[in-house]
């Protein structure tokens, strides 16, 4: 039995802060809370830094099978770990799209040899698919993913039939990407007018709306209610779409849940001028009053958890004109990081960091034992150390892509140690490799 003991550290765990000492035992939390005193194969002394349960991401794009000269499993969960992510749930458009069961299964089978961290695959949604999506195992799947709008991947679901007899069937949560693609079209006609070939990046948050997100959102939000669906929207991006969503229950009796991105987070409009294509997401990052809107339903329980679409491209690709260039961006080594400047800032705690980017993602997927730092839980443990500045370069940069939005960013944080369901994954920027994450299971 191998024991570990994380000793002097300040424990961050369901809306308090104190110094506790953590013991592992093989996988799992031994205790929470007790004396530093018995035999350990290893002893973490965390003085001066947080221990965080470690973070969930509801949303990556690790791009395997099929475009892995952008990224790959091991390769993002590497990254991941290295950013305090212990767990992901990735989604269904790498190629092929994962339409089936038996392409779910292969991602299955390639994480469990693969991934540093631990995983689950949401199953995707297409327009002809409907009998494969209902064979979802709720118990050992995340979700079904319905694409309410183009993105990378092409895997629009329009059909009105289907996506009713979906949001009526399911056995699953439904995670929707919604921006209306009518208004999309007739927006990227009105542009290619007046512009031509001198769009831009700036005209992105023009051509995919704030009232293409809210058209989209507000039929997803329609149909969930319709047919008393578990849906969770993705990326919210806008301040018009946050008064879509209530805070005046707790999060285990909502039925309609909400996401927010750290990019969406962190960038306005106003940023294009120098990051350009670089910060192309889909839904696009759009004005300081929606920045804004979306960090008040955040702070206020509208906008119940935070991740970060991870997307990569490669540089290649990110520099094409515009309207070639491919949306996304990689996030998973740097959102922990640039949560800790918001607090900082001043503009979140550490506390309703746990709660938005563990707490509540374990809880809104009904994650089994974990997403807390409790006795009997799985050891997914992150410890950061808030004095330790880090500047992000190239040559420490993990994203196969090999590049970062945040590039030159002075972040004040380091993350020093990561735990994966028990094992010691990362250490002072070093790498153990020796265990891979394991598969999600859901308590439902």
């Amino acid at each position: 039995m191998a024991r570990i003991l994380i000793k002097n550290g300040l424990v961050v765990n369901q809306g308090k802060i104190q110094e506790q000492n953590i013991v592992l035992e093989n996988e799992f939390i031994a205790s929470v809370g007790g004396t530093s005193e018995g035999n350990f194969d290893e002893i973490v002394d965390a003085k001066g830094c947080f221990v965080l349960p470690g973070l969930i991401d509801d949303q990556v794009h690790f791009r395997e099978p099929g475009l892995t000269h952008k990224a790959d499993i091991y390769s993002e969960s590497r990254a991941a770990v290295a950013g305090g992510i212990t767990s992901f749930m990735e989604m269904p458009n790498t190629v092929p799209n994962t339409l089936t069961q038996a392409l779910l299964e292969d991602k299955y089978k390639i994480a469990a040899e693969k991934s540093l961290a631990n995983y689950s695959f949401f199953m995707g949604a297409g327009n002809d698919n409907l009998e494969e999506v209902l064979k979802t195992d709720p118990k050992n799947v995340c979700g079904i993913k319905i694409f309410m709008g183009s993105s990378t991947g092409n895997m629009l679901v329009d059909n009105i039939a289907t996506l009713e007899a979906i949001f009526k069937n399911s056995p699953c949560l439904i995670a929707t990407h919604c921006e209306d693609e009518a208004t999309i079209k007739a927006n990227t006609e009105k542009f290619k007018r007046e512009f031509g070939d001198n769009l831009d990046a700036a005209h992105h948050p023009l051509i995919r709306s704030a009232e293409a997100c809210y058209i989209s959102s507000s039929m997803a939000i329609e149909l969930a209610k319709k047919y008393n669906t578990r849906l969770h929207i993705l990326h919210i991006s806008t301040a018009k779409e946050t008064t879509l969503f209530r805070n005046d229950i707790p999060l285990k009796e909502k039925r309609i849940t909400a996401e927010a991105c750290i990019h969406h987070l962190w960038f306005t409009d106003k940023d294009y001028t120098e990051k350009g294509n670089f910060i192309k997401w889909n839904p696009a990052v759009k004005t300081q009053e929606d920045r804004e809107g979306v960090w008040k339903a955040l702070l206020d329980g509208r906008i119940d958890v935070i991740a970060t679409d991870h997307a990569p491209h490669t540089i290649e690709e990110k520099n094409k004109k515009y309207t070639e260039a491919p949306s996304g961006g990689p996030l998973v080594q740097h959102a922990l990081l640039a949560l800790m400047e918001f607090h900082r800032q001043g503009k979140i705690s550490i506390e309703d960091i746990v709660q938005k980017a563990s707490h509540n993602v374990a809880d809104l997927f009904n994650i089994h034992k974990r997403g807390y730092l409790k006795q009997g839980y799985y050891g997914d443990i992150v410890v950061i150390d808030p004095k330790k500045p880090q500047t992000v370069n190239k040559e420490n940069i993990l994203y196969k892509c090999g590049w970062s939005p945040f590039e030159g960013t002075t972040f004040s944080s380091t993350v020093k140690h990561t735990f994966i369901s028990g094992h010691h994954a990362y250490a002072d920027g070093k790498f153990n490799e020796g265990k891979s994450g394991l598969r999600m299971q859901f308590d439902r």
